[in-house]
């Protein structure tokens, strides 16, 4: 099985809140996730970014892919190394 870990968009109109979860890549971008492993809110200042970092490097260290913008949050939160 191949995963992705995104964002997950949630909230009301001009309120964005995201989960960040592990979905599998076959399936539909909306489709249930494996497991939520923390959540982003942008609109907070400062941003509030909560993430089980535990968690999230056993996922990577089983292959799954980071999106774009979940890496550079985890860049900017030391959870990765600049690479």
């Amino acid at each position: 099985m191949s995963a992705i870990i995104k964002l997950r968009r949630e909230g009301g109109k001009k309120k964005p809140f995201y989960k960040v979860v592990v979905i599998d890549s076959r399936r539909a971008c909306n489709a249930k996730f494996i497991e939520q492993l923390g959540y982003y809110q942008p609109l907070s200042d400062p941003y509030v970014f909560k993430i089980d970092q535990e968690a999230s490097l056993k996922w990577i260290e089983k292959g799954a892919q980071l999106s774009a913008t979940v890496k550079d949050l985890f860049k900017k939160e030391g959870i990765l190394k600049n690479s």
